[in-house]
């Protein structure tokens, strides 16, 4: 739960029966009924991915929470995730997690960022793109030299930003979300200078956001809390598009041609409240999985926003509710497949997770590990960084 005392500082916070009827269509597009029960199907991630586990190796001034911001070829780049930006940000090897360089370039100066929310890694241009709460965007170099920078567009915060080709990067206006009209929210900005070289428009009538606001009695301060999905999700060389207002969430290619790819029912604009939203996450070619979430909270207890996992069977043609288990637990634990991940746009690695040193030592100590992460594990104390799991779609 995030609290302010303006909506711009809410703002700036929140950033820091069964279902047997949803078949594929003839149009290439699935429906989905989100408020209708489905049976349960249980799934190995080992059995559709290709699992590997990545220590990042832990010195004295590479000590990181490790919230993947990107990976490239050669390379991991993880900063810190606070409510106050230390302005660092890590690059480890790709392949054995070995402490390469950090870079903080954090500070009040023009060439300078004053809150980092995001990284994107730029091996096109061999740049580092850092998005500054301050709606700015700083370009430097891969040894943190500065090149460039930019402002977001007036009125606007940009968050999340990615590279979508080789001279632009694509986006969301997050301050739309707190619009009491319909917007546009997805934008395709200059790498160069931030001019706008396209805005992509969702069409949907009534605004419906994902954000509940409130005002705390005793002490008139605003109470804010979202469902925090992610909204821009890659897939291999496109973009699915969710505006949570729409009933179509929409694939977007790189050649600006956008098409249908997933229909909900009921109808958005005929929901009463609490609504129900829908968020696609990892996608395979056969399993598509995704997230209804209730617009529910209770403030007093700081819970809500119930999810319930998804996942549609291109093989089957069905629609289940899903449980994906990791097989390198022994305790059958469950692997988040929409919410708490980083979706990758590549054609190698579907997504990548971070799994706490603490957790795995606990595990080990319990005997639920098996093969090579039993092996990272014995080798890990509860002050070590964080294991980085990446999972890799099957050829």
């Amino acid at each position: 739960m995030k609290k302010a005392t303006t909506i711009l500082g809410i703002i700036l916070l929140i950033m820091t029966g069964c279902g047997k009827g949803n078949k594929q269509s003839s149009d290439n597009f699935i429906t989905i009924n989100v408020t209708a029960n489905y049976p349960k199907k249980e799934l190995i991630l080992q059995d559709f991915m290709n699992v590997e586990y990545i220590p990042l190796e832990t010195k004295d001034d590479f000590i990181t929470m490790a919230y993947i911001q990107a990976i490239g070829k050669d390379v991991i780049i993880v900063r810190n995730r606070r409510q106050t930006s230390d302005g660092d940000i890590f690059f480890f090897d790709r392949k054995n997690g070995k402490a390469l360089k950090k870079i903080n370039r954090q500070g009040q100066g023009a060439e300078e960022y004053g809150f980092l929310l995001w990284v994107t890694l730029d091996e096109d241009n061999n740049e580092i793109i850092v998005n500054d709460r301050h709606r700015k965007i700083l370009v430097y170099d891969l040894s943190g030299k500065f090149k460039r920078s930019f402002d977001h567009k007036e009125d606007a915060i940009y968050n999340p930003v990615y590279n979508f080709d080789k001279d632009n990067l694509i986006c969301i206006d997050y301050v739309r979300d707190f619009d009491e009209e319909p917007s546009n929210k997805f934008f395709i900005i200059s790498k160069q200078d931030g001019n706008i070289t396209k805005e992509i428009p969702i069409p949907y009538k009534e605004k419906k956001s994902t954000i509940l606001i409130t005002v705390d009695p005793a002490t008139g301060a605003g109470i804010s809390v979202g469902a925090r999905n992610q909204e821009l999700v890659p897939f291999h060389d496109s973009w699915l598009l969710v505006e949570p207002c729409a009933d179509t969430i929409y694939s977007y290619s790189r050649d600006h041609a956008m098409k249908p790819f997933i229909v909900r029912t009921p109808s958005m604009q005929s929901m009463e409240q609490p609504e129900v939203f829908l968020f696609p996450g990892v996608l395979t070619d056969r399993y598509f999985f995704m997230q209804t979430v209730k617009k529910e909270y209770d403030f007093a207890t700081d819970t809500g926003f119930p999810r319930n996992e998804l996942v549609y069977d291109k093989l089957e043609n069905t629609l289940f509710k899903s449980v994906v288990y990791n097989s390198d637990f022994s305790n059958k634990k469950p692997v988040d497949m929409v919410y708490d991940i980083t979706l990758i746009n590549n054609d190698e690695i579907a997504f990548l997770q971070r799994i706490e040193a603490p957790d795995l030592v606990e595990a080990y100590e319990k005997g639920q590990l098996k093969g090579k992460l039993k092996e990272i594990a014995a080798e890990l104390d509860e002050e070590s960084n964080p294991v980085i799991m990446m999972a890799k779609y099957k050829k």
